[in-house]
C-alpha cells in the first residue's frame, strides 16, 4: 500500500493512503506529539471530511488495536500447523522500564518474546537490553503452559 508522507512546516507531518472506497484515510503527526485522524470527504480525496483530535496516548490505543492484533493473526496463522505451539499478545505491566532480559522469560517458561508493540509501532525479535515501557505488548509465542507462564511473570499476576 502507497502510503503518502508530506512534511508541514512548522506543523509534523502527514501520512495518508487511499482506500479501495476511493477515500483517504491518514494521520497528522504534530510536533508537539499530538495527533488527529483524517478522513476524506467521500466525493472529493483531497478534501478533509473528518478530524478527529487525539491525544498521544489515544493514538497508541488505536494504533494497538489495529496494528497488534494483525501481528498476532499472522503469526498464528504461521504456526497452526506447528502442533503445540501458540501465540498470543500480552500487556507488560510488571516489567515497565525493564528489560527483557530482566524477565527470565525464556529460562523460565520455555516461550520467546518475538516482538513488542509499542503505541502501534512493532519492534521485531527484541534482545535482551530491550527495554519495556508502560502500555507496551509483548507478543509471546511457545506453548499454552509456557504462554500461561509468561503471563503470569508479565503482568505480575
Amino acid at each position: 500500500m502507497n502510503v503518502e508522507v508530506t512534511p508541514l512546516p512548522g506543523i509534523g507531518v502527514r501520512e495518508d493512503f487511499a482506500i479501495r472506497a476511493g477515500r483517504r484515510i491518514g494521520v497528522i503527526s504534530y510536533r508537539e506529539g499530538k495527533f488527529e485522524l483524517i478522513v476524506s470527504k467521500e466525493d472529493d480525496p483531497d478534501a478533509s471530511g473528518v478530524s478527529i483530535p487525539l491525544t498521544p496516548e489515544e493514538a497508541g490505543t488505536l494504533a494497538g488495536l489495529l496494528g497488534s492484533p494483525q501481528l498476532v493473526a499472522r503469526l498464528s496463522e504461521q504456526h497452526r500447523d506447528i502442533s503445540g505451539i501458540s501465540t498470543r499478545q500480552l500487556p507488560v505491566t510488571a516489567f515497565a522500564n525493564r528489560t527483557l532480559g530482566d524477565t527470565a522469560l525464556r529460562t523460565r517458561t520455555s516461550a520467546s518474546v518475538v516482538a513488542v508493540v509499542r503505541v502501534g509501532v512493532a519492534h521485531p525479535s527484541p534482545g535482551p537490553e530491550f527495554l519495556f515501557e508502560n502500555g507496551d505488548l509483548a507478543v509471546v509465542v511457545g506453548t499454552v503452559d509456557g504462554l500461561e507462564a509468561a503471563a503470569q511473570i508479565l503482568t505480575g499476576g
